[in-house]
């Protein structure tokens, strides 16, 4: 639309309250949609209650954006109460869309939003109930819906799989309230709760229903459609959510379901206790080495990687990232895979004695808990599904962690132990090693290794530099 000082928005206001699609055009300057966005916008106007469960990167969040906006400045009075599992999602991803988009507002409208950090109000004479209000949804905080209302209430959910069902229990009545709209938008990630059974559940016909894969999306590259299908594989669960929009299988063989790990990512979790280092030694020409840090519930970083790096300079990498640690960030212990190449990093760093604890850790022995596991690699790894399934873990938003961490399979022996599918074996089946997820594994070390000389030497003590000694 032309910029016009005479202009007055009450003139087409009107017109566009009922045409969502041709508010994006003439106002947003919304030059090209995917087919979904045409069909969901469409459905805005007609449906109280919608759910889009998507791949990847296929431009919700813009469709979250504009809705926000049109609801704003078409309907009087207004509110909007958005929330969704992380204050990152809502505030960095959200928001920031939201901001973007009212700068592309003509003159007449643009000055009408003001996006702040946790709400964005409509500078309007007369109209200053009209506002959205950003509200992270927590389990130990379920009132994230509740207490709006309006005569046009809009509720957003968005990665309506990560909310805590409690939120949308404590709400519900809020979501009821005639005339309000719903919107439900995310990644499947989970088989139970309110977003699934928006889809599936008895109430399913009563919402407009849309499944948005990569496949269908201008704005998806093939690459990352291809490299996804090449790290974990078309029958993956993490191929099923992130590329096809589809909930995952419940496969019982998985070792870390994918709804476990993804209710982790971003969670609000304070990190207690000393920090620890897992460092896995890459092996072969193709793998990595990777190094991941953890402090009690929390992965502090995203993992530290290196390729083509001999045992010498992989050696003067860890130390350089010590040496580069504040004080209260240095570990208390660095735990190294020491099986083949792994075992001269272990006794490189100890002659270095560059200050803390190194551990060699041989996966392959046998368990502490030899009850339950085969191999000391099988219980650390189960480890991780413990820690996650207490919801007092925090993992950094990082899809190839992520993914690893949803490969591995696991069975049982003929003696009912847990053994938990090896490197080799996934490869054999097409999915790349998990050295991510296998250094966060090593961080379960220090318990497991200290159990493990326990139950088969007695007691032992420790001392610096040199581990588990007599």
């Amino acid at each position: 639309m032309a910029e016009n000082p005479a202009f007055d928005p009450a003139e087409v206001i009107a017109a566009w309250a009922g045409d969502p699609v041709a508010f994006a055009r003439g106002a947003l300057g919304v030059a090209e949609f995917d087919d979904w966005q045409l069909e969901a916008l469409a459905a805005l106007a007609s449906d109280d209650k919608l759910a889009i469960r998507s791949g990847h990167g296929v431009g919700k969040t813009a469709f979250l954006a504009w809705t926000v906006i049109w609801w704003l400045l078409t309907h009087y009075p207004a509110k909007a109460a958005c929330t969704a599992n992380t204050q990152s999602q809502l505030q960095d991803v959200l928001w920031a869309e939201i901001a973007n988009w009212a700068r592309k507002l003509p003159a007449g409208f643009r000055e009408l939003i003001l996006v702040k950090a946790d709400k964005v109000e409509l500078a309007s004479p007369g109209k200053a109930e009209n506002a959205a209000f950003a509200r992270t949804a927590a389990k130990d905080r379920p009132e994230a819906l509740q207490g709006f209302h309006s005569a046009n209430m809009l509720f957003i959910v968005d990665e309506a799989s990560g909310v805590p069902d409690i939120i949308f229990e404590v709400a519900e009545g809020a979501l009821s309230t005639e005339g309000a709209k719903v919107i439900l938008t995310g990644n499947p990630t989970r088989t139970t709760g309110y977003f699934y059974d928006a889809f599936f559940g008895p109430l399913a016909h009563r919402w407009w229903r849309r499944r948005v894969s990569c496949e269908e999306s201008k704005r998806v590259s093939r690459k990352f459609i291809e490299d996804m299908r090449t790290k974990y594989g078309e029958d993956s669960n993490v191929y099923r959510v992130r590329v096809l929009g589809e909930f995952p299988r419940q496969d019982e063989d998985t070792v870390v379901p994918l709804d476990l790990a993804e209710s982790a990512v971003g969670r609000d979790v304070m990190p207690l206790g000393n920090i620890v280092w897992g460092l896995d030694v890459a092996r072969f020409g193709s793998d990595r080495s990777v190094l991941i840090k953890r402090q009690g519930g929390v992965v502090l970083d995203k993992p530290r990687t290196w390729r083509q790096l001999d045992l010498m300079q992989l050696c003067g990498a860890i130390v350089n990232e010590y040496k580069a640690c504040p004080f209260d960030r240095k570990p208390a212990e660095v735990l190294v895979d020491s099986i083949g190449l792994g075992a001269g990093v272990v006794d490189r760093l100890r002659e270095m004695n560059f200050g803390p604890v190194v551990r060699g850790i041989n996966v392959s022995e046998a368990s502490a808990m030899s009850e339950r596991f085969v191999r000391l690699r099988d219980e650390l790894w189960w480890s991780i599904r413990e820690w996650l399934e207490t919801r007092e873990a925090r993992l950094p938003k990082d899809d190839d962690l992520l993914g690893e961490l949803c490969a591995p399979r696991y069975a049982y022996t003929s003696s009912g132990k847990i053994k938990v599918e090896s490197k080799d074996d996934m490869r054999k089946r097409g999915v790349q090693s998990p050295d991510l997820a296998d250094a966060l594994m090593l961080t379960f070390g220090s318990s497991g290794i200290a159990a493990h000389f326990g139950s088969k030497w007695g007691s032992r003590r420790l001392t610096p530099n040199t581990g588990w000694v007599v």
